[in-house]
């Protein structure tokens, strides 16, 4: 299993953060890695919304389907993609933070069946993947990284 997690302050209301977040085509607005995005299911974020993701591959681009799991506004949203090959959970949560609010970006990634022997350089990779997204998050939402575990203000 490959984590990244990633916490920004952002001087973005909560529930405007949380909107941010929920709608899955905004990934291509701050993931490098993500090359585009189709809502096949809903209206931008929401309990039943459905996207199909294009990250870049090794071999070209891979398209995940990812599923909204759950869906509690304005404080977490949770979308799963499932291949033959790998399982990718993605955890959103926003805290409010003052007038602003704290998100929480915890990207998981693991290789189902026999491919689960190379978990540990798919980490290594990951590791890599995630902190550009995390750069392209930082300025998304006119925030600064959060290292340290943040009580809301």
């Amino acid at each position: 299993m490959a984590r990244y997690v990633v916490r920004i302050r952002s001087p973005k209301p909560a529930a405007e953060a949380f909107a941010f977040m929920a709608d899955l085509r905004n990934f291509a607005r701050w993931d490098p890695g993500v090359e585009e995005v189709h809502q096949v299911q809903g209206d931008g974020g929401g309990p039943d919304s459905v996207f199909d993701v294009a990250v870049k591959g090794i071999r070209g681009a891979i398209t995940l389907r990812y599923h909204t799991t759950t869906y509690m506004e304005p404080e977490r949203v949770v979308a799963r993609a499932r291949t033959a090959r790998l399982t990718s959970l993605d955890t959103i949560t926003v805290e409010p933070d003052g007038a602003g609010s704290i998100v929480t970006y915890d990207a998981v990634l693991e290789l189902n069946g026999v491919l689960g022997m190379a978990d540990p350089l798919l980490n290594l990779a990951f590791k890599r993947i995630g902190g550009r997204a995390a750069a392209g998050l930082v300025p998304a939402l006119d925030g600064q990284r959060v290292e340290t575990p943040v009580t809301a203000s």
